[in-house]
């Protein structure tokens, strides 16, 4: 019933997704976008194999291509080095025509004399074409009306269909596509190849993972069962929820799948051990349960904790995937101490010896550990600490456009865009006069000029569209052509009638809606950087601010999806580090309840942080950058690493407890009752995060492996740093029962 939900889904492939409604960059974008024209586009990047542009057939197959890119659905705008707005004067006339018309039939000269406009035009050069002219580009701005699901990729498909005709006709022309309506289409194809690769290859692995290692057809069954209905209740509650899937969202049942595992695999391992030692199956089962239930749901409780403190990110996609993630687990734990236990005693099971090998294997480590713990405390001590210390050298860098591998078409069409014609990340500032057409004030137009060449003074900087560079084209052109007028006119008057005749001269849908508001008082300056870092994306957008209050005393903030994007990772590590406290408190708190003892709970908090602290050193020391996978990894984990952490204390609890054993002995009882579960769940975990980080969506990618990096460190650390640790505070012959030395708490329900 839960399951049916996901008819339901539907999945929303907009880069706004990434943003809360809270989120200020957005707010400051959309106010933006109110009052200017959107911003969405598609740019067509054409590379004539003769390495020019201003031939003949080259510029009838880009005169053709701006034609049609006018006809695609949703476009409101089409710009081109064919239908820039050429400025000419003389006298007192002003013309303003197509710099390039019926292309096939211009002479040599004509088109020299087009060249050499378009090279040295500050409104196209670095934007439309590159500085020797061997590349072009047609820019087409869209305007979603946000009715159909399908709006976007419908668009982006046309427009890769466009590109496909041109290389037809023209063999001798290469074509790219970037842009923000690609980029969001680009998040939707990403998303859906991961559904239908990533899935199908976490069975596969959970099938052949729990056959080699139980050799159990059963217990196999039992566990693929499990993995099957929970992720289809946690997906289908999505849908009845309407919820919708995202990039991030989308990796959901491949984490549950994962997750799943852990559960059954604690139930049947207890189980097989039991059969091993002479106990019937019913016996060995009903023991399992009775084991299991406690650390089982504590396990469930800290991991659902864990990923529902991902709701303190500002990035919607995982606030939904932290809690249809938490939901899975739920369901799974429903699901493995009553569906699983029912199937089992139902049908014909045994272990097999090979089963007995891993007992044996983990025995003589526990005596590797026992007889090495002073040196192995130190050791690994000191290492963790050391490797912690990396952290620091950690860079976060959030290019958008690496959020795709290179063997995307989007990614491969950007990064040569980004080499050869003009920079994406764009930067845009909306400059206030003071007052209605004060876009016309000299003073005003001086300072926005004094600003646009600090801007194009940054070394980050490739391209700036201002409207000054038009004010001071015409009071050139309107001056006979003399260059000594190619400067901001003295006369506000002046000024404003050479603009309206400059207004009432351009063709529909090529007018300064995307440069002027309504009433003519502000101004949209913007900013093209170069392949950067998040960092200093910020750092431009904060130096640029200042910059312009010393100018004018006003305020402008620097706004665009680069901004956004650069800030959503700060502002994620700040909500992540509010949730993984209060996370952290809640987790420690029920398992000093649930353990009944202040001195372990406190030991645990040793393996719960380090492993997470140990692989983000390594990250550093390694990769150095991380995405926004660095503020929900430790969320990620939080939960996760504590199942390792619980069910060995739980086991070394119940040695103490209830068989009396000293602190050695019950570090030998726990491996050998539990230590096979660990390295089989481990082992499961740390293959379904790398399958997932096989996604050629980058932040799942770096997540994925992130996250099995720190699974895996945790069971190194379970393993040979908390039995030292244990053995070490807690090493004395008496019962831990010792009441002066616990805190004892009601028994546990």
């Amino acid at each position: 019933a839960a399951g049916y939900g996901s008819t339901k889904l539907f999945f929303k492939n907009d880069y706004r997704i990434w943003f809360s409604e809270e989120n200020p960059q957005l707010q400051a974008f959309e106010t933006l976008q109110d009052v200017y024209t959107k911003q969405d586009n598609i740019l067509f990047v054409l590379e004539p194999k003769s390495g020019k542009v201003f031939q003949p057939r080259v510029l009838q197959a880009i005169e053709e291509l701006t034609e049609k890119a006018w006809q695609l659905e949703f476009a409101i705008r089409v710009d081109s080095i064919t239908n820039f707005q050429e400025i000419r004067g003389s006298d007192d006339d002003l013309t303003v025509t197509d710099l390039i018309y019926d292309a096939p039939n211009l002479s040599s000269e004509e088109i020299a004399r087009a060249e050499q406009v378009a090279l040295n035009s500050p409104l196209i050069a670095n934007r439309l074409i590159n500085q020797d002219g061997s590349i072009t580009g047609v820019n087409v701005t869209f305007q979603m009306p946000e009715l159909e699901p399908d709006e976007v990729s419908r668009t982006a498909n046309a427009a890769r269909a466009l590109a496909a005709e041109v290389e037809a006709n023209y063999p001798e022309i290469e074509t790219y596509l970037t842009g923000v309506v690609v980029m969001n289409t680009t998040f939707q194809e990403a998303s859906w190849e991961d559904i239908k690769s990533l899935i199908p290859a976490m069975f596969l692995v959970i099938f052949f993972t729990m056959l080699f290692l139980l050799r159990s057809v059963w217990g196999m069954v039992a566990t693929v069962s499990l993995v099957i209905f929970s992720s289809a209740a946690a997906i289908g509650l999505s849908g009845w929820a309407n919820i919708p899937l995202n990039s991030a969202s989308v990796s959901a049942p491949v984490i549950i799948m994962t997750l799943c595992v852990a559960d059954s695999i604690h139930l049947l391992t207890t189980m097989f051990t039991g059969i091993a030692n002479g106990a019937s199956k019913h016996d060995a089962l009903v023991d399992s349960v009775r084991i299991n239930m406690q650390p089982i749901f504590l396990t469930t409780v800290t991991t659902a904790i864990g990923f529902l403190t991902m709701n303190f990110s500002d990035a919607p996609p995982f606030r939904d995937l932290g809690n249809i993630t938490a939901v899975g687990v739920l369901f799974a734990f429903v699901l493995a101490v009553t569906f699983v236990p029912a199937l089992i005693s139902v049908v014909s099971i045994k272990p097999k010896k090979t089963f007995t090998t891993y007992s044996v294997g983990l025995t003589r480590l526990a005596e590797f550990v026992i007889a090495r713990r002073g040196r192995l405390l130190a050791f690994v001590g000191i290492l963790s600490l050391a490797l912690v210390a990396l952290i620091p050298r950690i860079e976060l860098d959030d290019q958008f456009v690496k959020y795709f591998d290179e063997d995307i078409q989007f990614r491969a069409d950007t990064d040569f865009t980004v080499d050869n014609l003009t920079g994406l990340y764009q930067v845009h500032f909306s400059l206030p006069s003071g007052s209605s057409n004060g876009v016309s004030s000299p003073e005003f137009l001086n300072h926005t000029e004094e600003f646009t060449n600090w801007l194009r003074a940054q070394p980050d900087v490739v391209y700036v569209n201002s409207i000054t560079d038009i004010f001071k084209r015409l009071n050139k052109s309107l001056h006979g052509e003399d260059e000594s007028y190619y400067r901001i006119p003295e006369d506000r008057n002046l000024s404003a009638q050479y603009f309206l005749l400059y207004e009432l001269s351009l063709p529909y849908g090529l007018d300064l809606n995307n440069q002027i508001n309504i009433d003519k008082s502000e101004t949209q300056v913007m900013a093209v950087l170069g392949a950067i870092s998040s960092n200093r994306v910020r750092a431009f957008a904060d130096a640029a601010q200042e910059e312009f209050q010393r100018i004018t005393g006003r305020e402008t903030v620097g706004i665009g999806t680069s901004v956004m994007f650069s800030y959503v990772s700060k502002r994620n590590i700040e909500g992540m580090l509010l949730g993984m406290s209060l996370g952290l408190i809640l987790i420690s708190g029920i398992l000093i309840f649930a353990l009944r003892s202040l001195k372990i709970g406190l030991i645990s908090l040793v393996p719960n942080l380090l492993p997470a602290g140990i692989a983000f050193g390594l990250w550093g020391l390694i990769v150095g950058q991380v995405n926004m996978a660095v503020s929900v990894v430790a969320a990620i984990t939080l939960g996760i690493v504590v199942d390792d952490t619980v069910h060995f204390l739980s086991k070394y609890l119940r040695a103490r407890r209830e068989k009396g054993l000293n602190a050695e002995d019950s570090v030998r009882y726990a491996f050998s009752s539990v230590g096979v579960a660990l390295l089989v769940t481990t082992a499961v975990l740390v293959a379904g995060f790398l399958i997932l980080g096989q996604s050629s969506f980058e932040i799942n990618s770096a997540m994925a492996s992130l996250t099995a990096s720190t699974i895996t460190i945790a069971l190194v650390i379970d393993f040979l740093l908390l039995p030292p640790l244990l053995m070490h505070l807690d090493g004395t012959d008496q019962e831990s029962t010792d009441k002066n030395a616990d805190l004892e708490v009601s028994s546990y329900a």
